[in-house]
C-alpha cells in the first residue's frame, strides 16, 4: 500500500470537506467532542497514571470518530456511540499503537533532560524553583533541549497521525500503520503545512469571541484528518 501525493491546495480542501462533515450533525459532534474532553479531564485528576492510560486509549478514541465520519460519508448517522465504536473493532492494535507514541514521548523527554541538565531535570520531575542567575545559565541548555523535543517530536507525529486509521479501515499492524503514515505525511509535507498553518489561523480566530469558535473547530479537526487520510490513502488497491 503506498500514500498518494496531493497538491498543496488540498490542505486547505481537507479542512473545506471536514468542516461540511461537521455541519452534516453539528450537535453530535460537539457532544461527542466534549465527552471525550471530560473524559480526558477526568483521567487528568488520576495525576501520572491516568495520563499513562488516556495517551493508551487516544488512539482508540479516535478510531471511534473516524467510524463516525464514515458513517457521514456514507449518509449514515453520527451516533454517541461512535466515541467507543474502536473499543469493538481492533482495540488491541490501537492500544498498541498508543503504548508505542507513549514510549516514544518518554524516551523523547528523557533525551530532552540529558541535553537540558540536572537544572533542567529539577524543573521537570520535582517543580523546584531556581533563581534568575540559574535560570540565566541553563538557558542555553534549556533551548537546546526546547529544539531536540521539537526535532524528535515532529516525526513520531508524522508516525501517528494517520496510523489509526490506517488500523482500522485497512487493518495494518501498529509497525506497519506507523511506517506508512510516516511516508505519507512526507511525501504530502507542504499540503499538510499549509493545513496546519490554516487551523493556527482558525484557532486564534476561533479563541476572539470567548472561544466559542472551538465548538466547530475541534470536531471540524476531527473530520478534517478523516478527509485528508481519504485523499492520501483511498483507491489504493488495498483498500478497494
Amino acid at each position: 500500500m503506498k500514500a498518494k501525493q496531493v497538491g498543496a491546495k488540498q490542505g486547505l480542501q481537507w479542512i473545506v470537506n471536514g468542516f461540511y462533515l461537521f455541519r452534516s450533525s453539528p450537535l453530535i459532534w460537539i457532544i461527542l467532542c466534549g465527552t471525550l474532553l471530560s473524559i480526558a479531564i477526568a483521567f487528568s485528576f488520576v495525576q501520572t497514571i491516568g495520563q499513562i492510560i488516556f495517551t493508551l486509549l487516544s488512539p482508540v478514541f479516535i478510531a471511534g470518530l473516524m467510524l463516525g465520519c464514515k458513517a457521514l460519508e456514507q449518509d449514515e448517522e453520527l451516533e454517541i456511540g461512535h466515541l467507543f465504536a474502536g473499543f469493538r473493532t481492533n482495540p488491541v492494535p490501537l492500544i498498541t499503537l498508543g503504548g508505542i507514541y507513549l514510549v516514544g514521548q518518554i524516551l523523547i523527554i528523557s533525551i530532552a533532560m540529558l541535553v537540558g541538565g540536572d537544572t533542567l531535570m529539577d524543573l521537570w520531575l520535582e517543580g523546584e524553583m531556581v533563581n534568575e542567575n540559574e535560570l540565566k545559565r541553563v538557558s542555553g541548555n534549556m533551548l537546546s533541549a526546547a529544539l531536540v523535543v521539537l526535532a524528535l517530536s515532529v516525526p513520531l507525529m508524522m508516525a501517528t497521525w494517520f496510523a489509526p486509521l490506517l488500523i482500522m479501515f485497512d487493518h495494518m499492524s501498529p509497525s506497519a500503520a506507523m511506517r506508512l503514515s510516516f511516508f505519507g505525511c512526507l511525501s504530502n509535507f507542504i499540503p499538510l503545512q499549509i493545513y496546519a498553518i490554516s487551523f493556527i489561523v482558525l484557532a486564534i480566530i476561533a479563541s476572539i469571541p470567548y472561544g466559542l469558535g472551538f465548538f466547530i473547530l475541534i470536531p471540524t479537526l476531527f473530520a478534517s484528518i478523516y478527509a485528508s487520510y481519504k485523499a492520501i490513502f483511498a483507491n489504493t488497491p488495498e483498500s478497494e
